[in-house]
This record gives C-alpha cells, structure tokens and sequence, in this order.
C-alpha cells in the first residue's frame, strides 16, 4: 500500500452517538498507528469536542436530526458544507478516501461526485423504504464513483444490492476489543443489567425496562437497570420507568465511561427491534467479559453466533427470561468463548482487510484513467 493520506468521511456528527461515528473514529486511530496521515471529516460546524484520535477532524455544516430507517440521523444538508468537505479533501491532498453510508445526504456527495482520488465505500444500513426506491437514479449515479464498496453484514449487502448495481465485498464491524479490558472488572454486589444505545423507538428500550420492573414486582432478588444513551424517547421512557429508582438513566457518556459501566455490569442487554445491520453492541460486552441479552433479529444473531441468550424482540417477558438465564448460565467457560468470538471482530483485523480493498480501489482508479 503506497497511498500515505487517507480522507475518512462520516455523513453523521461525531458529537451524536452512533455506530458509524464510532467506527470512523476507531478506525482514524488504528490507520494513525499504522503511520498513516488521516483527516475525518463530518458535519456539526458548531461541534468543537476534541476526539480521542490523532486523526485532523474537520466538520462543516448546520446539523439536522432526519428520520431514517426508523431512528433519527444527525446529518446536514447543506450544499456549502458539501463544498467545503470537498475542499477540505482537496487540500489535504488525499490519496485515497474511504466515504461511509456516502449515499446519505449530503455531506460526502461532492467528495465522491469529483472522484479525485481512489473512493472506498462502506454501507452500514440494513433495510429498505421510500428513501431507496425514490432515489434510484440518484445513487446510481453516485454509484459509478464508487471504485469498491463493502458492506458490514449480509443485510446491509441486499439492501444494498436492491438499490444499485453495486456488489459490496462484505466485510465487518470493527473495534477497539482491547480498550473493552482496560477498565478494571468490578463485579455488582447486586444484579445490575446495562444497556447502551439512542434512545428511540427500535431500541426496544421501553421493553428492557417493563421487564425489569415486572421482575422486582414479584419480590426476590432485584436488579438495577443503567441505561446509557440520550434520544427522543428519553422523556417516554423516564415516564414508563416512573421514578423508580432501580431504573438509572446515564444519559449520553464518552467510550471510557461506557466501557466502565460494561465493566461493571452483571450482564448487557440489546433490546432492539429491528433495523440492526449487525451488532457491535452484542460483540463489545462480549470483549468486556460480560454475560449479552440480545433481540432475536437478524444483526444480532448473526454477531452474537450462540455466544449471547437471545430473546424475541419486543416481548418484556422474554426478556426477562433470558435475563435470568444470562445470569444463571455463566461460567468462566462461556465467558473466555465469548471473548475469543469477541476477538474475530478486531479493529486491527478489520483494517488489515480494508487496506487490501484500498489497492483494489487504487488500481481500478488509475487503470481508468
């Protein structure tokens, strides 16, 4: 691999938690440590956290929260800040650029309309809708300037494949597994369940804590649920959970502090409903140590492969069983499976493929030139 400056393109704010952002971010780490030059560019002109990354990170645009398969994306749609992302690009003189779910509006659109360098595409989304079908014409345009695209999971891939003529390589989520052991494992001395995630409707938030509150209802052993995130929902959800004190909400944290509430959990769950590419959330308390209550959907179960108790979404009372069963059937044994599974999943594994679809996407750029 020859190309040294690598442009990462986000189409959602970094200063909204989501799994694309945290994969970009993840990703602009380990690209940093193999001696790459990497600038991330996203949305938010008004955002100016300071990121754990070496990476340059400039961000452009007024932000908009717009619904998309059902969740709400922190996206901007503004012309000018597309310009200026492609500007930016410009002057960082990119070899190559690495756009994710570049078809979301609007950011990437003049990066990957210009094609000025080797253009690699992740696709995150799983799922179809009007926004698709409506748009055909429009991303099979955008298409053609894509040199490779890869997708994370087999349900991305379809959605994929149903609205363009794009055959992604598919690939997977990456992470940081070794950044899931840094903290120090602090067992609960009472049963704390904790789950990550935006605060919507699909998360099947709502879910996790009817059954929660079902069970400490029916006396015994209660348990405490930690629920980190902020969303719409949040007000919805402070209402189901009634003050009850065994429901906590930590509103939104940064990764050190999720990883140390993973770490001090007694098991993790992701009540989703649907709309889960694949489940990055399962595999991270997975890589913690940690006992993973997941939905039985599609992203989950293909990312947990028999290492989490899987439940029927949207169902409390499923949930609450696979809860205590979660907790019952734990044993170092399953623990260290799980881990070993967790690892498969590596950010340094992950990008030890992405560089080999960067000389691909190198090689069929210059050949058509």
């Amino acid at each position: 691999m020859t190309s040294t400056r690598i442009a990462l393109l986000s189409p959602y704010a970094l200063s909204v938690f989501g799994g694309v952002q945290e994969q970009v971010l993840a990703m602009s780490r380990e690209l940093s440590r193999r001696g790459y030059d990497v600038l991330v560019v996203a949305p938010d002109g008004r955002d100016t956290t300071h990121y754990d990354t070496p990476a340059r990170v400039r961000r452009f645009g007024s932000l908009l929260s717009v619904p998309a398969n059902g969740s709400r994306a922190p996206l901007t749609l503004s012309p000018r800040a597309a310009r200026h992302a492609l500007q930016a690009v410009r002057d960082f003189k990119a070899d190559l650029v690495h756009l994710h779910e570049p078809f979301a509006p609007l950011l990437g659109w003049g990066v990957l309309g210009a094609h000025e360098a080797p253009a690699v595409a992740t696709f995150h989304r799983s799922g179809g809708g009007p926004a698709l079908r409506l748009t055909r014409p429009l991303l099979a345009r955008l298409s053609r300037h894509v040199d490779v695209a890869a997708a994370v999971s087999t349900a991305a891939a379809a959605t994929l494949r149903s609205a363009t003529p794009l055959d992604p390589v598919i690939v997977f989520n990456g992470f940081e597994t070794e950044r899931f052991t840094a903290p120090p494992r602090e067992r609960p001395a009472n049963t704390t369940i904790v789950t990550v995630g935006r605060l919507e409707e699909r998360k099947g938030t709502g879910y996790l804590i009817r059954a929660v509150r079902a069970h400490n209802a029916r006396g015994g052993s209660q348990w405490r649920l930690v629920i980190i995130g902020d969303g719409p929902e949040r007000s919805t959800l402070e209402a189901l959970a009634a003050h009850d004190d065994a429901v906590v909400f930590q509103g939104a944290l940064g990764d050190e502090q999720k990883r140390e509430w993973l770490r001090r959990a007694s098991v993790v769950a992701a009540p989703a409903t649907h709309g889960e590419s694949f489940g990055l959330v399962v595999l991270e308390p997975m890589a913690a140590g940690v006992p993973v209550v997941a939905s039985d959907i599609d992203g989950y179960r293909e990312a947990a492969s028999g290492h989490a108790v899987l439940a029927t979404p949207g169902d409390p009372l499923a949930l609450e069983r696979a809860l205590l069963s979660a907790i019952d059937l734990e044993t170092p044994e399953r623990i260290a499976a799980a881990r070993a599974h967790a690892q498969r999943w590596s950010m340094r594994a992950l990008m030890d493929e992405y560089e080999l679809l960067y000389d691909r996407a190198r090689e069929r750029f210059w050949s058509a030139r």
